[in-house]
């Protein structure tokens, strides 16, 4: 989310998207194939991926006061003002104060005269839901058919409540208000107006405190309470993250937080300063101060950005979820990546991560999902149209490359902790207590996660992993998962099974890292031998057959009919990461990224310029990721290539400090000689897991070079 108009409020699941002026204006789900453009920035208050707010517009006196001064990331507060001239001035400024805790927005309204005799103000607030499923927002070009579907509103002492159903499915939203409203009247629309008459003494305040509460499907019938959640066709669903109002904690409804947004952002301000703050603190593990303020950006967003999990024993976690606006949920290859470049820094993302991953491994085939057992999910959600089986997305499987991941950082996690026990770079957290409880806790995980490379994975049929495009799904199940990402210099694409290059790496990463701990951990020297002479066996056979002497550089895919999929693409820079790449080859492919073509001055494009496929504003042909770039910059660390790697972070922190040192999901593949700053993608997310994780990664990348 880059658009400067909005406001954004994010904590622990919940998040709400807020105008200049603190109102809620979308369009009603409904209206969205025609009211809303492609990839603009949904308003409202949003939970469990689905929208609990759809309206919140405030009036005075019969108008929309103007916006003297937004709301800021300090203090929260914007300023308003009735209509006036220099003649007549305000007779009333308007002090309006949010916040967001999981499932809630709460608001203070404080009316101050500006007047020396008593007077009084009309303050109206018209509100809606309209419980739009995120999938519905996006503006896809797709259309949801949400049958027999009942909406209610319902007045309460205190507010307003409004429901939906359809079926089993019930959400719900109340908003309550202290004082009560005077009124809550129809509009002619779903929407309901709520009005007050506040009196104001002379020079004196008026206040009036909101609460607006999700109840997500699976809650119970008020918002004190709550009932189990109850899976529906997405069978266990609902048993990756807490259901909003279970838990009692963190503003659930069991102990109601204060209404007071000032109170609780400061709890969760200190909430976040508990996890930016902690040992060690990479802003001093640098003398660069750029790359040191975008660390302490990155970890304030990752803070904000965690989501509830629960762990293989029900235990409950917070674990990276991907991004605002559209994946604030357990992704598997992001939250491992972001775990990944997070490890040497915040060890226990990587614990949970883990936890949660293993707790939704697949156990069984099912084809319209791609489970199959032993894979690691790619994607999780609690909204309902994945609850109907509209879209596969409730527990989707469709990634070929969050199962070696998984591997992969399991084997780094227990190397963490072994430097932490031998002494060497401790923070104070001891993570699980040792070096290899957690490797012998989800040892049954990781070896059906080898398995599963081996058997439906691709590596005993193909010699690689592979994938086929699946209907209805994602096509291209890497990390470049949109439509055409994965194709040759002239833009041809692959069919039947796909076996993408930087996978591969992974693939051998997985299996030298799961070697050792068959080796140390679980006490398998047989497992040991077979998983070395495999990843020794890969390494070989890659060298042959993704190779392009004419290039000298990797192909980025192959396919079973032997298509070669030739196009200049940045994945090589993953296969530097793995080690897969012998140290020559390495070097040249190093070297090769930080050209002019390939390398833009703030990072390296996803495909070379000047390609038939190239295009600085596609997602994945052109386009430059700080996720990618990090995993580029630890490889060309990893093969000694230390000025290119000081260069690349170089351009991706200059980056970040043009942007607030935040930085977004994506950037536009435009140069420093078209353009002198960076170019925003205009559909990227932002705050994003591991593009806020990628000045960790590059600070690890950097950090043993001589004067950082």
């Amino acid at each position: 989310m880059n658009a400067t108009e909005h406001r954004l409020l994010v904590h622990e699941g919940t998040f709400a998207v807020l105008g200049a002026s603190g109102d809620v204006t979308a369009p009603p789900g409904w209206a969205l194939p025609s009211a809303q453009s492609e990839g603009a920035v949904p308003e409202g208050l949003f939970v469990r991926d689905a929208r609990h707010l759809s309206r919140w517009q405030l009036t005075v006196d019969g108008s929309s006061p103007a916006v003297l001064a937004p709301a800021g990331d300090e203090n929260g507060t914007a300023v308003l003002t009735p209509h006036g001239t220099r003649e007549e001035p305000p007779a009333y400024t308007v002090f309006r104060e949010q916040a967001v805790t999981r499932g809630e927005l709460v608001e203070r309204i404080r009316l101050t005269s500006n007047l020396g005799e008593a007077t009084a103000a009309r303050l109206t607030l018209t509100a809606d839901a309209d419980f739009a499923d995120q999938f519905e927002l996006r503006s896809d070009h797709r259309w949801y058919d949400k049958p027999h579907t009942v909406r209610t509103h319902e007045v309460r002492p205190d507010g307003v409540e409004f429901g939906y159903r359809r079926g089993e499915w019930h959400s719900r939203t109340v908003i309550t208000a202290e004082p009560a409203p005077e009124s809550v009247e129809e509009t002619g629309s779903s929407a309901r107006q709520l009005g007050w008459l506040l009196k104001l003494p002379p020079h004196g305040t008026a206040e009036l405190a909101l609460r607006v509460t999700a109840l997500p499907h699976g809650t119970g019938p008020h918002p004190d309470t709550a009932e189990p959640d109850t899976a529906g066709p997405e069978t266990g669903q609902d048993a990756e993250q807490g259901g909003g109002q279970k838990t009692g904690q963190d503003g659930t409804a069991a102990d109601r937080t204060p209404v007071d947004p000032a109170a609780v952002r400061a709890r969760l301000r200190a909430s976040s300063d508990e996890f930016v703050s902690a040992e060690p603190l990479p802003s001093r593990l640098t003398e660069l101060p750029q790359l040191a303020r975008a660390c302490e950006q990155g970890l304030e967003d990752l803070a904000g950005l965690r989501v509830a999990a629960h762990g293989p024993d029900g235990e409950e976690l917070l674990v990276p979820g991907a991004g605002v606006p559209w994946f604030l949920t357990l992704f598997g290859r992001d939250s491992l990546l972001t775990s990944l470049f997070a490890l040497p820094y915040r060890p226990r993302l990587a614990e949970s991560t883990l936890l949660a991953l293993a707790a939704t491994q697949a156990q069984n085939e099912e084809p319209e999902r791609l489970a199959q057992p032993g894979k690691i999910v790619h994607e999780v959600r609690h909204g309902e149209l994945a609850h109907f089986g509209q879209v596969p997305y409730g527990r989707y499987y469709g990634s070929v490359d969050a199962t070696p991941l998984f591997l992969i950082l399991l084997g780094a996690y227990t190397e963490e902790l072994e430097k932490r026990q031998q002494g060497r770079d401790t923070d104070g957290e001891q993570g699980d207590g040792g070096c290899a409880p957690l490797a012998r806790r989800l040892e049954t995980h990781a070896r059906a996660a080898v398995d599963w490379m081996f058997t439906h994975g691709g590596l005993d049929d193909h010699g690689y992993l592979a994938y086929r495009a699946h209907e209805g799904g994602l096509a291209n199940q890497n990390w470049k998962d949109s439509p055409g990402a994965v194709c040759a210099a002239d833009g041809t694409r692959p069919t039947g099974a796909v076996m993408v290059a930087e996978v591969q790496g992974y693939a051998y990463d997985a299996l030298c890292r799961t070697a050792r701990l068959a080796r140390t951990a679980w006490q398998d020297e047989a497992l040991a031998e077979r998983l070395d002479t495999a990843a020794a066996a890969l390494r070989e056979r890659f060298a042959s057959d993704f190779w392009t002497p004419g290039e000298d550089f990797p192909l980025l895919a192959l396919d079973d009919t032997g298509m070669r999929a030739d196009a200049l693409a940045s994945d090589a820079g993953h296969l530097l990461w793995s080690g897969v790449l012998g140290q020559e080859a390495g070097e040249r492919v190093g070297r090769r990224l930080l050209e002019e073509d390939f390398f833009s001055g703030w990072g390296v494009r996803t495909l070379a310029a000047g390609q038939a496929p190239y295009h600085p504003l596609s997602y994945h042909r052109g386009s430059i990721w700080p996720q990618d770039n990090a995993v580029i910059a630890l490889g060309l660390a990893r093969y000694g290539l230390r000025e290119e790697a000081r260069t690349l972070a170089a351009g991706m922190t200059e980056a970040a400090a043009r942007q607030n040192y935040r930085l977004p999901e994506v950037l536009a593949g435009y140069g420093r000689a078209e353009h002198p700053d960076p170019v925003p993608y205009p559909h990227a997310c932002s705050p994003q897991a591991w593009a806020a994780a990628t000045p960790l990664a590059l600070l690890t990348a950097v950090r043993d070079a001589p004067g950082v």
